[in-house]
């Protein structure tokens, strides 16, 4: 179980948005899964590619509106922002968390 299961979640967002792929793939395990809407990503080095090199928008940011997190499980809603600040979507992401690593992601999207 993580020490600081919403501290690590958050640190995904952070990495994320300043582009810094290094840590990113750091708060990951290597059997990382993401299910999505419109696609699913089986491995870390696949999902961390894809964000690196095939994202549609790169330049974006997260607004997290609500965290909530227990013991191996953190639960995020917020909205995925623009360059300009314009909302692009709202979604809820699910997390599994082992061993201060993300194992699964599930996002949903509206």
């Amino acid at each position: 179980m993580p020490e600081d299961p919403i501290a690590l979640v958050r640190g995904y967002y952070a990495a994320l948005d300043t582009h810094d792929y290094d840590a990113f793939e750091n708060l990951l395990a290597q059997s990382f899964v993401q299910h999505r809407p419109d696609r699913t990503f089986e491995g870390r080095d696949a999902f961390v590619r894809f964000m690196r090199e095939d994202r549609p928008m790169t330049e974006t940011r997260h607004d997290l509106i609500e965290v909530f997190g227990a013991n191996d499980r953190v639960t995020v809603r917020g909205r995925l922002l623009d360059g300009d600040d314009d909302p692009v979507f709202e979604f809820a992401d699910v997390f599994q968390l082992e061993a201060d690593r993300i194992v699964r992601l599930d996002t949903y999207t509206r």
